[in-house]
């Protein structure tokens, strides 16, 4: 599929990575983007269309569907994070707060705009975030949660969505030198790379890709059965 004429939606595109889809998607020549995000007076960047969508929400995700029934190209790209083990106080609060956005939220979104996909011939990428290894259980065991959950709702709107023709890719990557990252001190890979390889896979008609050379290896060993540990 390529990028050129097609009508794009990022979702969370006021800043960070899914500014840089935006941008990006303006860049190849896209008729339309759609710049979603919870308060649409946030996104500034010139030549979008801003539209309110809250990914938690299901009636929203319906609205916008309704208001961009000419969408031929889906970014769920909007997340958050909220590091953490599994045993500390917040655990249950957190995941289940990261849950909503980056689970279910681009379920909802997924789901409202199917049969949109489906009607004008499109495409869905979901951008699945940090795929890394080796982890820290005590700071990332909510995160590498609900990272895997989201893969594994990937690979399942990719099988459902195949009958009605629809490209279905995962984007996987470590992580990512936006605001979501900050004060974390790890190798990062530049938004502009992650988005450049993520929408060259989409054209390639790819059903995954892993956007740096850590996901890449994690990716690898996981093929092989290994189990990367600490």
């Amino acid at each position: 599929m390529k990028l050129a004429g097609s009508v794009v939606l990022v979702t969370g595109a006021n800043r960070g990575l899914g500014l840089e889809f935006a941008k990006q998607a303006l860049a190849r020549g896209a008729a339309k983007v759609y710049a979603a995000a919870r308060d649409p007076a946030s996104v500034t960047l010139s030549g979008v269309v801003p539209i309110k969508l809250d990914v938690t929400k299901p009636e929203d995700a319906a609205a916008a569907a309704s208001v961009a029934a000419d969408v031929t190209v889906l970014i769920n790209n909007a997340g958050i994070a909220r590091p953490g083990g599994y045993l500390g106080e917040s655990t249950v609060a957190q995941l289940r707060e990261q849950l909503e956005t980056n689970l279910f939220g681009m379920l909802n979104v997924s789901r409202a705009f199917a049969g949109v996909l489906g009607r004008n011939g499109g495409g869905l990428g979901d951008a699945i975030g940090a795929e890394r290894g080796p982890v820290d259980p005590a700071r990332d065991g909510e995160d590498v949660e609900q990272h895997a959950a989201a893969w594994a709702l990937t690979n399942g709107l990719r099988h459902e969505l195949r009958a009605q023709g629809t490209q279905v890719v995962g984007f996987h990557a470590g992580f990512i030198d936006t605001d979501l990252t900050r004060g974390i001190d790890a190798p990062k890979t530049r938004p502009e790379d992650v988005v450049r390889l993520g929408l060259d896979a989409v054209e390639a008609g790819e059903e995954e890709v892993s956007v740096d050379e850590q996901t890449r290896q994690v990716k690898q060993g996981l093929s092989h059965g290994v189990y990367l540990r600490p």
